[in-house]
């Protein structure tokens, strides 16, 4: 699957977000090492904390299927920069500091290694 396909599939996905309370839909998608793809969506909740993001809500697909190689994520959001949050940057890093990460940014995709838009990351 090329990059533009795993981003058009974020976009397709983030349709089905659950985000009555900002009203931003986000969509990812996650290719793991061996080729199988994982999607999630934003779901908020009343409860501001218990909210969870896309890239978040895939990866845990993802590892609740056996997967812990992780090669690349696209996202796709509803606001201008659709780059992961921090939270979700730090959360990917536990599993492939340098997995691809893909966006669109002023209509051209931009990928960028998880360790270069997270540099200096927790790790134990």
């Amino acid at each position: 699957m090329t990059y533009s396909e795993l981003y058009d599939l974020a976009l397709k996905t983030r349709e089905n977000a659950y985000s009555p309370y900002s009203g931003v839909k986000v969509g990812a998608a996650l290719l793991c090492a061996d080729g199988k793809i994982f999607t999630g969506v934003n779901v908020e909740n009343a409860s501001f904390g218990a909210t969870i993001c896309a890239e978040r809500s895939a990866a845990v697909a993802a590892v609740t299927a056996g997967e812990r190689e992780f090669c690349a994520i696209a996202v796709s959001g509803t606001m201008a920069l659709e780059t992961p949050c921090g939270i979700c940057r730090q959360f990917l890093m536990e599993f492939s500091p340098a997995m691809d990460v893909i966006w669109r940014q002023d209509g051209e995709l931009v990928v960028k290694k998880l360790n270069e838009i997270l540099p200096a990351g927790f790790v134990m």
